[in-house]
């Protein structure tokens, strides 16, 4: 698997680009925004998007879904059902952070723990890996060692739970048991600055690391 990071939005998130190196057939996650700028990205490496997809409903991550999957004619997959209110609330949440406006959606498919997404010839395992947000989902390629997690987990910190729905005790839970046993040797994306691996975090992330109580 091939990938890239966009840094868009005010908020600097990291949209990921991914593709079959084969056929080219690629999927953007969390395209929080400045859809000119994934199209340029997308036309640059000659890719064929297949689809959207979506870790959680917070504008950052979303914003510009509905642009993106309208020019390409693609679907939009992700994240899970609990998040609805999260898209319900997109016109609200626009005002809140200062984004352009955007509609609420519904997204074509929503994903549950267990599912799998098809990229070209590429499985990604899907993890519901709920506490940022209710319906929050990350997407494991696991021939890569590479996690795209969203706002769960970052290099030295972890996910805010102080927005409406959040879960600091589901957060832990998402990270200690369902990220972490991934292994040590995995790298992950996350939603915001440079990526890092689950056994760099259980070293020494202080809110998450193997040294927390």
């Amino acid at each position: 698997m091939d990938y890239l990071i966009l840094p868009v939005t005010p908020l600097v998130q990291n949209c990921t680009i991914l593709w079959d190196p084969a056929t080219r057939q690629a999927a953007v996650v969390d395209p929080g925004g400045d859809v000119e700028a994934i199209l340029d990205v997308i036309k640059e490496n000659r890719l064929k998007v297949e689809k959207l997809l979506l870790t959680h409903g917070h504008i950052d991550h979303v914003g510009g879904t509905v642009a993106l999957a309208k020019h390409l004619n693609v679907p939009v997959e992700g994240p899970q059902r609990a998040d609805a209110f999260w898209l319900e609330q997109l016109p609200e949440q626009c005002g809140m952070f200062g984004f352009p406006p955007t509609p609420a959606f519904t997204p074509d498919r929503w994903l549950e723990d267990g599912d799998t997404v098809a990229v070209g010839g590429l499985t990604l395992d899907v993890l519901h890996t709920p506490g940022h947000t209710p319906g929050h989902v990350s997407f494991i390629h696991k021939p890569s060692k590479l996690a795209l997690v969203g706002d769960v987990l970052f290099a030295g910190s972890i996910g805010r739970t102080d927005f409406p729905l959040g879960n600091p005790t589901e957060l832990i839970h998402s990270i200690r048991e369902k990220l972490f046993p991934l292994g040590d040797d995995f790298s992950f994306v996350p939603g915001h600055g440079p990526n890092s691996t689950f056994g760099e975090e259980r070293a020494s992330n202080p809110y998450a690391g193997d040294q927390v109580g």
